[in-house]
């Protein structure tokens, strides 16, 4: 009877570790906003959307206020689109910028809100005009050596 005790409870705590290792997983993942929570989607165009992933986080003043939920290419115009799934507590502005943005120096791409001042407010399938895309750290330091050898070549 004792060992028939013991073996129900180091079952119990196989099953309670089983079930924190899948809540940490959801979470470690990005998928922990999966079961629930009403949003609306925005769509942004962006000309290079550099590392950015499906399920990266849309942020406004350092605040999580969404997930990207599909980045496709636009074959007639050339751009990436990128449809933003926006929980629907926060409502922004016509005029909001959108701007793919980095966490550190090499860490996970994000797309940054900023809420301009009109007073009509995005709707469900709506476009943000104002974008700005990923830094291509490359073309950055190409600039840069370009810049410093016409620099040494003028003297």
């Amino acid at each position: 009877m004792e060992r028939r005790a013991i073996d129900i409870w180091v079952g119990l705590f196989v099953l309670a570790g089983m079930v924190a290792l899948l809540i940490l997983a959801l979470k470690v993942g990005n998928a922990s906003t999966l079961f629930g929570g009403d949003t609306y989607r925005l769509v942004a165009e962006f000309d290079n959307v550099g590392g950015l992933k499906v399920r990266a986080p849309v942020r406004s003043a350092g605040v999580l206020v969404g997930r990207v939920e599909s980045i496709t290419f636009d074959t007639q115009r050339y751009v990436a689109q990128v449809t933003l799934a926006i929980d629907k507590r926060y409502r922004f502005p016509k005029d909001t910028a959108a701007s793919i943005l980095t966490s550190g120096l090499l860490g996970e791409q994000y797309i940054g809100l900023e809420a301009g001042g009109d007073e009509q407010m995005l709707a469900d399938g709506d476009t943000i005009k104002l974008t700005q895309s990923a830094v291509v750290l490359e073309k950055v330091i190409g600039q840069f050596l370009y810049g410093k050898a016409a620099e040494g070549g003028g003297k």
